[in-house]
């Protein structure tokens, strides 16, 4: 383990006394329940990446402890140092990301503590590995409670209160048992990577999706198709491109490249706050109307491809199908047809229960947009159709009463959550908005749960303020007037 530097050292112990200050980690307020002997977690988040670990933070402040499981090894938490590959971070520098108010624990802080004020001055954008190790810093000051290589197989709501969490770890198999779950779970939080129909029939080795582990040195010499105009779709195509690709062809379906990123146009505060309480017909259209203008990839990204000689950009180019032929790959396209030895799908991701089967218990019963709210015509969307509606504590509604008792213990803090709490939920940007709401909802939620208890132990709380001899009675005979008769 490397040495800490003498400045990052002060900075961590400026961050415990912020937090000592803030009186950040109140004290635990919730009596321990067992189950059959097993304890009980109060809040169990499945995922320790940026919105898991921020989470856990914000509702350490409320006092309630959570424990987060993640399946990845210890330090490879969330896509940064495994299936990234863009250079850099799409969001400016100045975002505050989970540091939830606290200036000591800002990825600034962290950066000038060991580079100093002028090569903060001087940073563009942040490293995406560098992103990385500031997470690892921050899960390590926070003390967030992560068990890594823990593999939920399983989640499954209990109408007495509780939900059975099914876990797969290095030490065995076992049921964990949780008064609320928090589902930290990322981009592809409710499904997984979206395969066109085209690829059904293609034989697995000759492509892959842009999320998926791939080792990019073995594209060296080939000749590389990408699928996709947007931001995934210039980190694979760099990415390919610096591991020695014969050439790189980019294909889009669409007929130009989108030059204006609208979802930067709604970042204010008064929507990050308000989005949850708009109409159901405003949170639609602001959110369709940012899917339909598209997002563009970053200049960086794009002159990180560009660059290359053997890079090709094609517009226009709707797929139309895809054969092997001889080893290679024919993409038939309404421009033409294309051959490659690999192909890869920047296609994005979906909303897909089937690609989620530790989620099978309740994935039927959860009610989605679909169920609540009919566009005007023209105005359809397949990804806001299928979002999850959620209720004011990122919690998910039953599709009718009663089909899935238990349901609305589990909370949904990843992407599919935009439409209901608008992109606080996954997001550098507000991450912090919503990890805050999460937590003081479910500690409001936890609270009313116990009420009883809590009213029984306010009316057993007996620790005296006043010991009785802070004063002496007077004779009060002597200081009112004489009574007359």
């Amino acid at each position: 383990m490397t040495a800490i530097a003498p400045s990052l050292a002060a900075l961590e112990d400026r961050v415990q006394h912020d937090l000592l200050t803030l009186n950040w980690r109140a004290k635990p307020w919730l009596s321990q329940r067992l189950l059959e002997g097993q304890p009980v977690i109060d809040v169990l988040i499945v995922g320790a990446g940026q919105a898991g670990l921020a989470a856990s933070m914000a509702l350490a402040q409320q006092g309630v402890q959570a424990v987060l499981l993640d399946r990845a090894p210890r330090d490879y938490e969330g896509p940064w140092a495994t299936t990234a590959r863009m250079e850099t971070l799409r969001s400016p520098k100045e975002l505050t990301g989970p540091a939830l108010g606290v200036p000591s624990l800002t990825f600034r802080a962290w950066f000038e503590a060991q580079w100093g004020a002028a090569a903060w001055a001087a940073l563009d954008k942040i490293p995406r590995l560098q992103w990385m190790d500031y997470l690892r810093w921050y899960r390590r000051v926070t003390e967030a409670d992560v068990r890594n290589e823990h593999h939920v197989t399983a989640v499954r709501p209990r109408a007495d209160g509780l939900v059975d969490v099914d876990v797969r770890a290095p030490a065995g198999s076992a049921t964990w048992h949780a008064r609320r779950v928090v589902l930290a779970t990322g981009r592809d939080g409710l499904g997984g990577p979206q395969i066109p129909p085209f690829m059904q029939d293609v034989r697995r080795a000759l492509w892959a999706h842009s999320s998926d582990v791939l080792d990019y040195s073995a594209l060296a010499g080939r000749r590389v198709g990408v699928i996709g105009m947007g931001s995934s779709a210039m980190d694979s195509a760099g990415t390919a491109l610096e591991c020695g690709a014969a050439s790189v062809d980019l294909i889009a379906r669409r007929a130009a490249m989108p030059t204006v990123n609208k979802s930067k146009g709604s970042g204010v505060p008064g929507l990050t706050q308000g989005h949850h309480e708009l109409p159901d017909e405003w949170k639609w259209r602001i959110r369709h109307y940012i899917n339909t203008t598209q997002v563009p990839p970053p200049r960086g990204s794009t002159q990180r491809v560009s660059r290359h000689a053997n890079a090709f950009f094609h517009f226009g180019c709707g797929v139309e199908g895809v054969h092997e032929v001889d080893g290679a790959l024919h993409v038939a396209t309404t421009r033409g047809t294309f051959v490659f030895d690999f192909l890869i799908l920047a296609t994005g991701f979906v909303i897909d229960w089937a690609q989620k089967p530790e989620f099978a218990a309740f994935a039927s019963c959860v009610r989605i947009w679909g169920e609540r709210f009919t566009p005007p015509p023209g105005d359809e969307d397949r990804e806001l159709h299928d979002s999850p509606d959620l209720g004011p504590v990122f919690e998910f509604r039953e599709c009718a009463p009663g089909a899935c008792p238990g349901l609305d213990r589990i909370h949904c803090l990843c992407y599919p959550a935009a439409l209901s709490h608008g992109t606080v939920s996954g997001d550098i940007p507000a991450i912090s908005d919503g990890a805050r709401r999460l937590a003081s909802g479910i500690a409001g939620l936890l609270y009313r749960e116990d009420v009883q208890q809590h009213f029984a132990t306010l009316q057993a709380y007996a620790e005296p303020e006043l010991l009785g001899d802070e004063w002496t009675p007077a004779d009060t005979a002597r200081r009112v007037l004489p009574t007359t008769t």
